[in-house]
Formats: structure tokens, sequence, C-alpha cells
């Protein structure tokens, strides 16, 4: 295998003056605060966490934990769904927050991304330094190191594609069998010899292969050593509707007739070269317990015809619903509508918070009956949450111009669903998955209560990691959790972490299993089942 040469500490230029790595023990007064991430359902309980700031002080963390034989796992800004890096056997978490540069890089000509970036800071520095951005999602405090190496998506993804699509190299430090640690860096160019590397970064979710350390973004139609040229360039502008539904006044027949409608539109008007491949919406659709059904959506403001194509997308949405929507309008300057869709990731609604994630990627709409089983689960009197819902969310366009086999994310869905539920209370644990998992199970229950790829689903996306689809309790369909997420490409991926990752020393409960370890794919993968 080819090792890196490089400096794991050179960029676009050596720092003045890195600061060391902290060990922060129990008895740090750093440790309660650290142990606590996004989703409080999970709490880190390590021997200590390892703060550090550049990608030698991670590969000498590494090379620490291995000696020591302690189970170690990696954390960009700590907003995982399930308990991949706070599981109950971790001995040591990799704290990659302080490395948050973003930078153009002359040596590689393409922008330098460090895994613990929070995609508020990529859109901000990307666009105020160059005018220039990724697509990547709108949790402005996700970090990079798990959204794009699960494929990484957002608003602009059906103008420009997916964030991988424009991922030149990845910096992974690894182990091989004989546990000897050392930094890679893997590129796309057909060339050379990691490129597997660089390929299952591409969709094959993080915690999988190694620590990742920095990213390295330019298209692969740019040219030239500007900056500016080297990613594309957002709309000067967004033309934005904001729609309601208040559901005191929604039947059934209204509900199904909305999101039916919102479905055929999306899915009528997402081929490659569709005209309105630039216009973006999410339905939001919460327990009416919640709020409103929602609409949010936008389209360039300089693309021809803006405001009477949102004219045209409105009135289809409406056709056949029963009640007239609220509806704002207006048009923002890029930087500041991406903010619209913001998630706060501060302040008294986000501390604290326990939540539950699922998803399903469409290829056509949803049958009547599926959509009968959301609308009964939505209006349930027995239920209330602080936020529970379904989005159904625009994708397609650009992001089906590359082959699904050219990247590990798979491709070919043109629509989008999200499940969450989120409370604050450890004692309603309980009735809020029950809420969630029943939900997903009734929508999926001819398919044995999981999206399995046929003409109406394609699978389910990893960033929304979900270990229910690896339980047999929830997934009784046969069909394994790594076809859900990854199709045909799994097989790739299981060479691939035999390639750069054979002992297993970065493994959690949907991990990528190397073709020859032999273990059971039906569940989440426990302690007994590591192998070093």
């Amino acid at each position: 295998m080819k090792r890196d040469d490089q400096d794991a500490d050179e960029g676009s230029g050596p720092r003045s003056s890195t600061p060391p790595s902290s060990r922060v023990t129990p008895d740090d007064i750093r440790y309660e605060n650290l142990r606590r991430a996004y989703n409080y359902r999970f709490i880190a309980k390590p021997d200590y966490f390892r703060l550090v700031h550049s990608p030698r002080q991670v590969e000498e963390a590494v090379r620490e934990a291995v000696t020591a034989g302690k189970r170690i796992t990696v954390r960009s800004r700590g907003h995982c769904g399930e308990d991949f890096v706070a599981a109950p056997d971790v001995e040591v978490i990799l704290d990659l927050s302080p490395m948050s540069r973003v930078d153009y890089d002359r040596e590689r000509n393409a922008f330098v991304i460090e895994a613990g970036a929070p995609v508020g800071k990529m859109l901000h520095t990307l666009f105020h330094d160059w005018g220039v951005t990724v697509p990547v999602g709108f949790c402005m405090g996700v970090g990079a190191g798990g959204h794009i190496s699960g494929g990484g998506y957002g608003p602009l993804s059906r103008l420009l594609g997916l964030s991988v699509d424009h991922l030149y190299a990845v910096e992974v430090v690894v182990v091989d069998q004989d546990r000897n640690v050392s930094t890679v860096v893997a590129t796309r160019e057909e060339t050379d010899p990691n490129r597997d590397l660089w390929w299952a970064h591409t969709g094959g979710g993080g915690g999988n292969f190694g620590v990742i350390t920095r990213y390295w973004m330019r298209s692969p139609e740019a040219s030239g050593t500007e900056p500016a040229g080297l990613l594309p360039r957002p709309p000067g502008a967004l033309h934005i509707a904001e729609v309601s539904w208040p559901w005191d006044r929604l039947t059934e027949a209204d509900f199904v007739r909305l999101a039916g409608n919102f479905m055929d539109w999306q899915i009528a008007n997402s081929a490659v070269d569709s005209a309105d491949a630039d216009l973006y919406a999410l339905l939001d659709c919460p327990h009416r317990s919640a709020g409103d059904i929602t609409l949010h959506a936008h389209l360039p403001e300089e693309a021809p015809r803006a405001h009477a194509r949102m004219d045209a997308f409105l009135a289809a949405l409406d056709a056949g619903v029963g009640i007239a929507p609220t509806v704002r309008r207006t048009s923002l300057p890029w930087l500041a509508a991406s903010q619209y869709l913001a998630v706060p990731e501060t302040g008294p609604a986000a501390i604290g918070l326990r939540c539950k994630v699922k998803s399903a990627d469409l290829r056509a709409p949803h049958r009547p009956e599926q959509l009968a089983a959301l609308h009964r689960h939505l209006t349930r009197d027995d239920y209330r949450g602080t936020y529970a819902a379904v989005e159904y969310i625009a994708y397609g366009g650009r992001v089906n111009a590359v082959p699904s086999e050219a990247t590990a994310i798979p491709r070919g869905a043109l629509l989008k669903t999200f499940y969450m539920v989120t409370w604050k209370d450890p004692a309603e644990d309980d009735r809020h998955l029950r809420w969630i998992r029943e939900l997903y199970r009734d929508m999926h229950r001819a398919t044995g209560g999981v999206p399995v790829p046929d003409e109406v689903n394609t699978g389910a996306y990893i960033n929304y990691a979900d270990v229910d689809l690896a339980d047999p309790e929830w997934n009784t369909s046969g069909v394994p959790w790594h076809t859900l997420y990854y199709g045909d490409n799994y097989p790739r991926l299981q060479e691939v972490k035999a390639e750069w990752d054979p002992l297993d020393i970065f493994h959690h409960a949907l991990s990528i299993s190397a073709p020859e370890a032999g273990r059971p794919e039906s569940g989440p993968r426990t302690t007994a089942q590591r192998e070093w």
C-alpha cells in the first residue's frame, strides 16, 4: 500500500503554532461537557477523550489507543443518531472538533476542509472568501467528517449534485495488519493506487476504515488554478415560498391529496435535465400535536421565469386540496437564505435533546395505503411529541448524473423521506421510540417493515443511521441492512475494509465488515463480535 509521505501537518502552509492534544479524563473539568453531544440518548463514558488539533496528533492518538488495546471511536461534531461513538464499551473517543479549518491548498489546487469543520462554517467560509460552495445540508452544526463521508446532500443537490461529487481527496489515519499506524491521502485520480479508499469515502459512512482528518474539494470539471473556479458558485439570491396548512382544517382526503401532489410533482420534475431541477422543496408533516404542515420551497431568483415557475409549483401542490394555505414569499441573498432551513444548535430547544431518526429514499410516490398509515400515525390522539414528523425532501436532478457504481452512495432516488422524533425526558424514551418504529413499520408493511428496493423504494441513507434496520424484530424482510444502505456497492466496500482496516479497529453497530470476517449481518454488532 502506498502511503502518503507529505508532512501530516501541511496543507496550504504550516501552522505557526499548533496547540498540543489534550487527554481529558473523568477528573478533568471538561469531561462532563464532552460526554454529551447532540443526541442525549447516548452519554459517553470513555476512559478518556483525546482532543486533537492536527493529523499528526490524530496518528499519535490512534497509535496510543491501539498499543494499549483500547476500543476507539471518532467524533467530529457528535450528531450521530445512534451510539456509534458513545457505545458502552468505548474506551477512547477521539474528538476532532478542534480541527475545523476551511482553506485553499495551493499544492493540491483544492479546498481543504478539516473533519471537525461544521457545515455552517464550510458554507460561510467558502462563499465569503471565494464565492463558491459545496452542496451540503442545512444542519449547520454537523461536522464535515461524517456528513461528507456519508454522501452529503442538501438544498442545492438537485442543481449541483452531492457533496461527494466534488470530493477530490481524503486523508485518513489507518491501522494495518501489523498494528502499524500511518496517514494516507487517497484521491480520485485513476492512477492513484489508493483510489479505492477515496471511493469508499464517497458514501461509505464514517467510522469504517480509519480516522478521516481532512478532505480536499474540487469539482471534476474544474480547470485552472484560480480558487473561485474550482467549486460551483451558488445562486446570487433565492426566491422563497413558505406555506402552511392547519391540521385542524385538513381531512384525511386533503392530507393524502397534498402529500400525493408533492410527490407527484417532485418525481415528475427530477430528471437530470429537468427544467425545474433548480427548484428545491421540503414538505414537513409533523404530528398534529407538534404544529401545522409546512412547506419550504426555493429556486434561484435569477433563473428564467423564477416567480412564474414557483406559482405553477404551488398551484400543482394545492390542486384538489380542500383548504387554502397561508403563503409567504420573499427573496433573499443566498447566504442569508440558507439560514431559512438551518437547524438551531444552541439555546433551550437544542440542549438535552433526545432523538431517533429513520429514512427511506423513493423512486415513485408512496401508495395510497402508505399515506393512509402516515395520516393515522400523525393524527393519533394517544400520542404527543415535542417534534415528531415525516419530511418529504426534493432529490434527484444532478444527483443522478453520476453512475451508481462511481461512488459508494447509490443513485437513482428522486425523493427522500426523513422520519424524526425528539424529546427531552428520559422517562419518555419507550413511548417516542415506539411511535416512530410503529409508524415506519406500517409505512413499509408490504416490504417487511423496511424500504426494500423495489418499484417505489431505493433503500435508506446511511447518514440517517438506524440500527432497527438490522434488528429482525423491525426488519422482517430478509433483506440485510447493508443492502438497504449501499445496494450493490456493499461487496466493494467490504474489500476496501479488508485492505485498509484488516483488524477491524474501527467499527460500530452498522459498520462495514470485511468479507472473510464471517460475522452475522442480521443484527447490530456487539462488543463480543470485535476481533482485536
